[in-house]
Formats: structure tokens, C-alpha cells, sequence
């Protein structure tokens, strides 16, 4: 069993918002409880989450506004080679947040990094904590598949996001590119394995020719 593991934002997400109803609907999702929602601080979170995929070990993510934020900032970290895909829902900017939630966010500076595990982001036209300019920059540089949803706001309860079904379908999506990710890179590595053995061998018979060569 693949556990699917819940990463809310700031303040958490509240009863009524998806990612709660996604917890009862999915047997196999795992919220990520941070000790502080409303002080978010990069280390602690990045910490808990680095703990729970050692615990459980590989995962999927969803994550909502932040936690897309604290899913990205795993990039670096050895922790990324557990992650087998992300849905990153309503990603934040995080000076656009600051500004809207003074002295409650330290989170260091915006990921840019690209990713190293299949993701897809899922946005809006109207989303007051991320500028559509912006999302299209960031999905672009976390080489991330980027879905609009149009007018959906921060796609959460206050944007009439309660049960959303639709993410269901977004992660069956996801699942199919971490297959196909995952049959790549497993191609590329027998290859490489291949491209190896070959090398050996002819250095083998070189090798026999030039000793051959010297004993005349």
C-alpha cells in the first residue's frame, strides 16, 4: 500500500475544507501534522515531513498553498527520492502571503528549483495568494504540469471547495505519470548498466590485444 500524505498551509485545513474530506474518503491518506499551523517555520515543517516519509516511506503527496511550498522545498533533500509524485494544489508566493499574513511566515525564500518526482499544479485565474504570472513561472520551473481551474480562487472553502472529487482524479492522473516516470527511469538505468558492461568488455579485449602486443 502507497500511503497518500495530506499537506496543509497556514492555520491548517479546517473541517469542511477538501483536504479534510479527502482524509475520510481516502483509507490510505495520512495527514502530516505540523506542532505550529500558525506559525509556520520551514525547518520544523520540512522536518516532520522528512520523519513521516521515513516512517511510512514512499509516498504521494497533495498539498494545499504552503505545504506546496514545503512539498517543493524537498527538491534537495534525500527525502525526494520517497516522494513519488506531488499534487500541489493552489501553491502560494510567498511575499504575496507575507504581505497578507505579516510576521506569522518563515519560510525562507520561494523554491525554483525543478522537481525531481512527477508533479502536477493545479491553480486558478482569480487566486489572491499567487498572481497568474507567477504560477505559470513557478510550474515552469519545477518543470511541473500546470491545470487551471479558472475562477476558483485559493481552492478552499472559501472558494466553495468543500468535497472536491475532482482532485481524485487529478492523483489517478499523477499516478500515471509516476508509472511512467518510474518505467523511464528504470529503462535508462538498464541502459546505462548495458552502455557499462559493453565498455568493460572492450577494455578487456584492448587490455588482452596490447598484452598480447608487448609478449612478441
Amino acid at each position: 500500500m502507497t500511503l497518500t500524505l495530506i499537506l496543509p498551509g497556514l492555520n491548517g485545513s479546517d473541517e469542511g475544507h477538501w483536504q479534510r474530506f479527502w482524509l475520510k474518503d481516502d483509507a490510505e491518506s495520512r495527514l502530516v501534522e505540523q506542532d505550529d499551523w500558525k506559525l509556520p517555520k520551514v525547518e520544523a515543517w520540512t522536518r516532520r515531513l522528512e520523519e513521516v516519509l521515513a516512517q511510512e516511506g514512499p509516498a504521494y503527496i497533495v498539498a494545499h498553498s504552503l505545504g506546496c511550498l514545503l512539498a517543493a522545498n524537498c527538491a534537495d533533500s534525500p527525502s525526494a527520492s520517497l516522494i513519488k509524485g506531488a499534487l500541489l494544489v493552489a501553491p502560494c508566493d510567498l511575499s504575496t502571503t507575507e504581505n497578507l499574513h505579516p510576521g506569522a511566515i518563515h519560510f525562507g525564500r520561494m523554491p525554483t528549483r525543478a522537481l525531481p518526482f512527477p508533479t502536477i499544479t493545479v491553480g486558478s485565474l482569480n487566486d489572491i495568494y499567487m498572481p497568474l504570472e507567477s504560477l505559470s513561472l513557478y510550474s515552469r520551473l519545477w518543470k511541473s504540469e500546470i491545470k487551471n481551474l479558472g475562477q476558483a480562487g485559493h481552492i478552499n472553502i472559501e472558494s466553495g471547495f468543500g468535497r472536491w472529487t475532482g482532485g481524485y482524479g487529478l492523483l489517478s492522473l499523477l499516478k500515471k505519470k509516476a508509472r511512467a516516470h518510474s518505467r523511464t527511469n528504470r529503462s535508462l538505468s538498464q541502459g546505462s548498466r548495458a552502455f557499462t558492461a559493453e565498455g568493460d568488455q572492450s577494455g578487456q579485449a584492448i587490455e588482452k590485444r596490447g598484452l598480447g602486443f608487448h609478449a612478441t
